[in-house]
């Protein structure tokens, strides 16, 4: 199969995952960037944060449409992002490219235990903690830095457990995290030279974008439970694929 060919699939797939669940295209994109088009750690991070900016941007306009954006809610999350995002991503290209393999698989396989496990939303009435919101939105702007993700996967979780949100409504405002966050962890690497080559990453984002509308539509129609089990045992594949490769 050609780079072009494989570009398009994997930005595809990354797109469909972000547009139907929220999150989770980065975790695909990373390793297809890596194994599949032969990029370094560092470069497969930047360009990921790049494809999932734009589809993430793009998926986000639809939910936004359909209602299912809370933004009194995303807005604060993602606020208390800023900073751990633009710090990571200026210390992520100084890093070992075997350390942010093995980190990256770490926390995939982490994700994907937590997508496993069904998430209880809070009583709609229960108050919100503030603390707890500004340290799940801190954490999930530094991971998105140092790894180039956009943390879907985490912000989820986050925005049903921390700030009660319904599965849907998560799932939409999530995206405004990630797109917040990602753009903010790009800019931040912006002029270092990873060595990225943008003409293999036109493809990917092209498909990506086009996937996370088809996503949106997916998601109405098949159960999100259904959907993040799928996703989760895929992503526990990989996770022990990086794994493997980073320690042997």
């Amino acid at each position: 199969m050609t780079a072009l060919a494989l570009a398009l699939l994997a930005g595809a797939v990354t797109g469909l995952a972000l547009g139907a669940l929220g999150g989770g295209g980065s975790v695909l994109a990373v390793p297809a960037l890596i194994y599949l088009l032969g990029f370094t750690p560092a470069a497969a991070a930047t360009a990921s944060l790049l494809v999932v900016t734009v589809s993430s941007g793009i998926a986000l306009l639809g939910h936004a449409r359909a209602g299912t954006v809370r933004w009194r809610h995303g807005v604060p999350f993602a606020l208390a992002g800023l900073v751990p995002a633009a710090i990571g991503g200026a210390v992520s290209v100084r890093l070992p490219a075997g350390l942010l393999t093995g980190a990256f698989a770490l926390l995939a396989a982490v994700a994907a235990v937590r997508m496993l496990r069904p998430s209880t939303p809070l009583r709609e009435d229960a108050p919100v903690r503030r603390r707890r919101v500004a340290t799940a939105g801190a954490g999930l702007g530094a991971v998105t830095g140092v790894l180039g993700v956009g943390g879907g996967f985490l912000a989820v979780p986050a925005l049903v457990n921390v700030v009660g949100l319904r599965m849907r409504a998560a799932v939409g405002t999530s995206l405004l995290v990630i797109t917040v966050n990602s753009l903010v962890a790009l800019a931040a690497r912006a002029g270092a030279a990873v060595g990225v080559d943008w003409a293999r990453v036109a493809p990917f984002a092209a498909a990506a974008v086009l996937a996370a509308w088809d996503g949106r539509r997916l998601a109405a129609r098949v159960s999100a439970g259904s959907l993040q089990r799928i996703f989760a045992w895929a992503l526990l594949a990989v996770a022990a694929f990086m794994l493997a490769d980073a320690v042997l």
